[in-house]
């Protein structure tokens, strides 16, 4: 029997449970992995997630090691027009945006964990609920044959959400984009400035930001996907790695490729870019008999915004909030409480998490499709003139402190 048990041990999964330690709730990570899933690349963080790892008593750790960027540059690949991007810092700590590794944030989170939080190789088969002492209660049985019983249950499982699905949630769509992304190693230093670089172009759009002095993350994201690569999200590094750089790319600044040239074959990923409709967030059941949803579980987005990862761990801090508020002084879940604790948490989250999935999409749109004049136009005076800078205004949100 545990108080919660949180399904997924992804950003969202380990932030979850790290503030739920500090409202003194034990919790349970179930992760069907062997071990962190430190696979990828990098992760933008913007003043919203650090007001988030601020909370969570993790943030110090990570600005330590990473440089902020203030300003970016974005490039017409048809008429090499070139134009500044600006984004203003937050006031206090963490307020600048930084680009971290993949890895970093989930090392950091999992270091604020008492030993055996996480339990590893632990496929769900199935979750139902029923009554026990007037008192509805998750039982989750697993792949090798273990029943657990749980007050609540925290579905952070990714896109493809086991728990969503449960939910009744509908399933992520295709955007129609994918993407490419990789880190290239530069063992004497790279000597580029700590700036965000992108190249726009018809169907195309591709950039690249320095990690630190050696390391500079890329990103290659086109409508129709690489030659070679299958369903399940896979393939040969070194077909990738060829696929943009002689194909994909091969008309893009000799500093992008030489960037790619440099990649570590470990990082490199490909991915349908998928998202869920705002709509099912916002009507959708995102919270039943005890159980509900964060990170990309309740709201997978496009990256455009750099906010899937910033929005998770907003996620773990509002759902703490408001479930703190149904434990009793010996740190356990009342659960006579708690379903009002998640239908709040639900209604915080709904507007806010919908308005993010239609604005990455609508960034990612207005950049990459189309060639015709209006949408130039659209792209390059209205988009990244006006409405950018109301979109990273966005990333100021505070979500509030633990006690």
């Amino acid at each position: 029997m545990e108080e919660v048990v949180i399904v997924g041990g992804g950003i969202a999964g380990l932030a979850t449970v790290v503030a739920l330690k500090k409202v003194g709730v034990r919790a349970l990570v179930l992760e069907r992995s062997e071990g962190l899933r430190a696979t990828g690349s990098a992760l933008s963080l913007f003043p919203n997630a650090w007001h988030a790892l601020d909370a969570l008593g993790a943030s110090d750790k990570l600005t330590s090691l990473y440089t902020p960027f203030s300003k970016g540059y974005v490039t017409d690949m048809k008429t090499k027009a070139i134009q500044e991007v600006r984004y203003s810092a937050c006031k206090g700590s963490g307020g600048e945006q930084r680009t971290v590794h993949r890895k970093m944030p989930l090392e950091v989170l999992a270091e604020e964990l008492p030993p055996n939080t996480i339990r590893f190789s632990s496929k769900l088969t199935s979750i139902e609920t029923q009554v026990e002492q007037g008192s509805s209660i998750c039982i989750l049985a697993l792949e090798d044959g273990t029943v657990i019983k749980s007050k609540v249950v925290i579905g952070c499982d990714g896109v493809h959400s086991r728990i969503a699905h449960w939910l009744g949630l509908g399933a992520p769509v295709d955007s129609g984009r994918s993407a490419i992304r990789g880190v290239a190693v530069y063992p004497r230093g790279h000597g580029f400035n700590h700036e965000v670089q992108q190249f726009v172009d018809v169907s195309k759009r591709a950039g690249f930001i320095p990690l630190n002095d050696k390391e500079v993350y890329w990103f290659f994201a086109c409508k129709a996907p690489p030659k070679g690569i299958g369903a399940d999200m896979g393939g040969d590094p070194n077909l990738l790695l060829r696929e943009v750089a002689d194909n994909l790319a091969k008309d893009f600044p000799s500093v992008y490729l030489d960037i790619v040239g440099h990649s570590d074959l470990s990082t490199l990923t490909w991915a349908p870019l998928m998202f869920r409709y705002p709509w099912d967030v916002m009507l959708g059941n995102l919270t039943r008999a005890n159980v509900t949803v964060a990170g990309d579980a309740m709201h997978p987005m496009t990256p455009d915004l750099g906010q899937g990862g910033c929005l998770a761990l907003e996620d773990a801090v509002v759902l703490d909030r408001h479930i703190r508020n149904s434990v009793s002084k010996r740190g356990e879940i009342e659960t006579r409480h708690v379903g009002f604790a998640l239908e709040s948490y639900v209604r915080e989250r709904r507007w806010r998490a919908a308005t993010l999935i239609t604005a990455s999409f609508l960034s990612g749109w207005v950049q990459q499709d189309g060639s015709s004049w209006w949408m130039k136009f659209l792209r390059d005076v209205v988009f990244y003139k006006f409405l950018l800078g109301r979109a990273v205004s966005a990333s100021r949100y505070d979500c509030g402190k633990l006690c």
